[in-house]
């Protein structure tokens, strides 16, 4: 009998692992079989716990069983890319979490991907939700050109035992693990294809452990569109703020990054999701809020293109997908070149 949808191996038994798979279930177009961690006995539980019919302590042997077809890869930063280059190589869909080790390194994987004929999707969520295609639709008749973008996102990271703080498996420490949605939010709705002119910023670092703990910065683009970004593990608070600033008024999401409705990070069942537009002399009470439903959250949406993409992997959609990935890489990269340690 074979089995519906999309046959994915899970490389990696993490918090964020466990919500991806669950999303992979729900979408109706994947099907999680498989799962690959260093200790066998997280693999095991990591099965039992999703229903998944194979538990491997070696993820080039799950790479190499015809029971899957594609591969979600949830390991630390410093890890993907050589599971990403074997799935591709072996004709294996990638769906891989982000940021990567380098901008060179993501080349690599998606140029295998491109060769191999197989598809290629980062795990970034909030481009899913609806409410993310009705700006990039409408934007210029809302607010007119996008002359600058501000975006905060911070969360209360100080467990120094957490991953995030270990540099050998997260180099990037908060610049990558938030920064990357920062640098998504850029090319997504500011600066999709202008060159970027000049980068600047400052970064901080955890004493104990030298992590990067927060990052903040300017970019000027080529047109005179500017973004600042300012992300972190420090606020001690939940933060995911984003501005668009344009000719003829102003775009505000204090939610960008999560789902709250349905999503698996401190879920509000019943929440709309939108955002609030604004001109002229309008104060805050007088914003008009545009709410944008969505009956699936946005990590099922997540799944259900990576499986629509898988079936056209050299169609416009998947060419895409690897350019979104690639500009925001892009971003990062220069970003992190830019900054300077804070005083």
């Amino acid at each position: 009998m074979t089995t519906p949808g999309l046959r994915v191996g899970v490389v990696g038994t993490g918090l964020i692992a466990g919500f991806t798979t669950t999303a992979l279930a729900a979408s109706g177009a994947c099907v999680p079989v498989a799962v690959s961690s260093r200790r066998q006995a997280s693999a095991l539980a990591f099965a039992s716990r999703h229903g998944l019919a194979a538990a491997y302590d070696d993820w080039q042997a799950m790479l190499a069983s015809p029971e899957i077809d594609a591969v979600y890869v949830a390991t630390p930063t410093a890890a993907r890319e050589p599971i990403a280059l074997q799935a591709a190589r072996q004709g294996k869909h990638v769906l891989a979490e982000k940021p990567f080790a380098s901008m060179a390194s993501l080349r690599v994987i998606t140029l295998a991907c491109q060769q191999r004929g197989v598809a290629f999707l980062d795990g970034t969520h909030f481009v899913h939700h609806p409410r993310h295609r009705l700006l990039k639709a409408s934007l210029a008749d809302r607010i007119g050109r996008v002359q600058a973008l501000r975006c905060s996102f911070f969360f209360p990271t100080g467990d120094r035992s957490n991953m995030r703080y270990d540099t050998a498996q997260e180099p990037w420490g908060a610049i990558g693990d938030m920064g990357w949605y920062a640098m998504r939010a850029i090319a997504e709705y500011l600066a999709p294809e202008a060159a970027l002119l000049h980068s600047s910023g400052v970064l901080h670092r955890d004493p104990a452990t030298g992590a990067a703990v927060r990052g903040a910065g300017l970019m000027h683009f080529e047109g005179g569109a500017t973004a600042t970004w300012d992300v972190g593990y420090d606020a001690d608070a939940c933060l995911q703020d984003l501005q668009l600033l344009g000719e003829r008024g102003v775009i505000t999401l204090d939610d960008f990054v999560l789902d709250w409705a349905q999503g698996y990070m401190l879920p509000r069942p019943g929440f709309v999701a939108g955002f609030h537009q604004h001109s002229g002399m309008a104060h805050a009470g007088d914003r008009a809020w545009v709410p944008v439903p969505s009956e699936l959250p946005a990590n099922v949406r997540m799944a259900q293109q990576f499986a629509a993409l898988a079936r056209d992997p050299a169609g416009a959609a998947a060419a895409a997908s690897r350019q979104a990935s690639l500009r925001t890489q892009a971003l990062l990269d220069a970003a992190w070149a830019s900054l300077r340690p804070a005083s």
